[in-house]
């Protein structure tokens, strides 16, 4: 598991070894509970990835030893990406963070984001970017006033991580929050945050499990 810490322009980073995928789901749930305890008098402001270990992580939250400890009232759950499908489709990260966490846990709906898959993908990009601006409470990233108490990401095979993928304009989005990325190398249309809000944040945390991730 690889942080980095830094708010708007994020500079240092630490990493954490950790055995196998079950040991960084259980490190990170003590973690993250940890970090949204310790934010008081403002909500915390997540960014939820998809993936195989942030599912163990969810199913964990949800689970009797933390979902009467974690603050689901301060927390704003925002998503990183999403994939363009129906919130039912078994690709849709909602879907996935839905069922393993947010059915089994008292967290007002008012408390989650998730990302606007029908209609016109810029449309929709472009209405996250306003939930995201009225929790912000501005339209302009300030340094030193993160969007994002913890960004959660993963790292795919081909090097994207949350929906920024290699050869898509997005890559060059240097003032929009949420953009669109249609892939050339894999399925569905995207809605992503962009690397000026992912770097917005107090911590952005790679959650990488596996031998092909070693290295990244």
């Amino acid at each position: 598991m690889r942080e980095m810490t830094g708010g708007h322009d994020v500079k240092t980073g630490a990493m954490v070894v950790l055995p196998d995928a079950e040991a960084i789901a259980q490190h990170m749930a003590k973690w993250l509970t940890e970090q949204a305890l310790a934010k008081k008098g403002s909500p915390f402001v997540l960014a939820l990835s998809g993936g195989s270990t942030p599912r163990r992580l969810y199913q964990i939250l949800a689970s009797a030893e933390y979902r009467d400890r974690f603050p689901w009232a301060n927390t704003q759950f925002f998503f990183g990406d999403e994939r363009f499908v129906p919130e039912s489709d078994a690709a849709s990260n909602y879907n996935m963070v839905e069922t393993e966490m947010l059915a089994h846990v008292k967290v007002p709906p008012a408390n989650v984001h998730p990302m606007l898959t029908s209609g016109d993908p810029a449309q929709a990009a472009a209405k996250y970017q306003a939930e995201l601006e009225a929790v912000y409470g501005g339209k302009t990233l300030e340094p030193g006033r993160p969007l994002f108490d913890v960004v959660m990401l993963g790292l795919g095979d081909n090097g994207h991580t949350a929906s920024l993928f290699p050869r898509q304009p997005v890559l060059e989005e240097k003032k929009l929050w949420v953009s669109t990325c249609v892939p050339d190398d894999a399925p569905h249309t995207r809605l992503t945050l962009t690397y000026p809000a992912i770097h917005s944040s107090r911590h952005v945390v790679f959650m990488l499990a596996g031998a092909g991730k070693r290295e990244a």
